[in-house]
């Protein structure tokens, strides 16, 4: 993967690891934009100086028009960061939930399945493309309170290596990245401020 000279999606960028990573890749002289279904999130990120579009992951129709939007807009995007994630604990034995199940699933995993469908086309046509989806560790050695998140994480990670394998003959590279638990707001507070 080329570090410079690129234009870059990033999902979720507008907090947490991709943030982090649109502030790392901007540095180094990309163009970085910013996808979020979060409107306080965009526009702190607009304030940013990144150009930013609502998509909501567990949306298909907003998945479709705002990866339309941003390939006309952005003719040149050769490469996406799937860092929008959400993670909640969930009992399965005294208050199971099939709306956590259904939005971690469609956000975790869906949601990146459906957007590759939408730009490989595109990226095929590029001399250096790449897709990174983020995993976790918790995708090998889950953590029991949290059940769909590390089922969904462990699914994102196969279909990165099928995903990998189906591309190998194409100018596209596929990367995953597996970060360990960091100081973010994903569970809340208390991940937040945890040092």
């Amino acid at each position: 993967m080329e570090l410079q000279g690129n234009t870059i999606l990033i999902t979720g960028g507008g907090s947490g690891i991709g943030l982090g990573l649109a502030e790392e890749f901007k540095k180094l002289g990309n163009t970085v934009i910013i996808a979020n279904r979060s409107k306080a999130k965009l526009e702190q990120a607009a304030k940013l100086g990144y150009k930013t579009y609502p998509m909501d992951m567990a949306d298909q129709g907003s998945i479709e028009s705002q990866a339309k939007k941003i390939l006309s807009d952005f003719p040149e995007l050769n490469g996406v960061i799937h860092s929008a994630g959400i993670m909640k604990t969930e009992s399965l034995v005294s208050a199971p939930s099939a709306q956590i199940q259904n939005e971690t699933i469609a956000i975790n995993l869906l949601g990146p399945m459906l957007l590759n469908n939408l730009l490989i086309p595109n990226f095929r046509n590029k001399k250096d493309a790449f897709i990174m989806t983020v995993s976790s560790g918790l995708a090998f050695i889950p953590l029991a309170m949290y059940p769909a998140y590390c089922a969904s994480k462990a699914a994102i990670h196969s279909y990165s290596k099928s995903l990998r394998y189906q591309l190998k003959d194409t100018s596209i590279q596929v990367l995953e990245l597996a970060p360990p638990y960091v100081q973010t707001h994903l569970t809340g507070q208390d991940q937040a401020h945890d040092p």
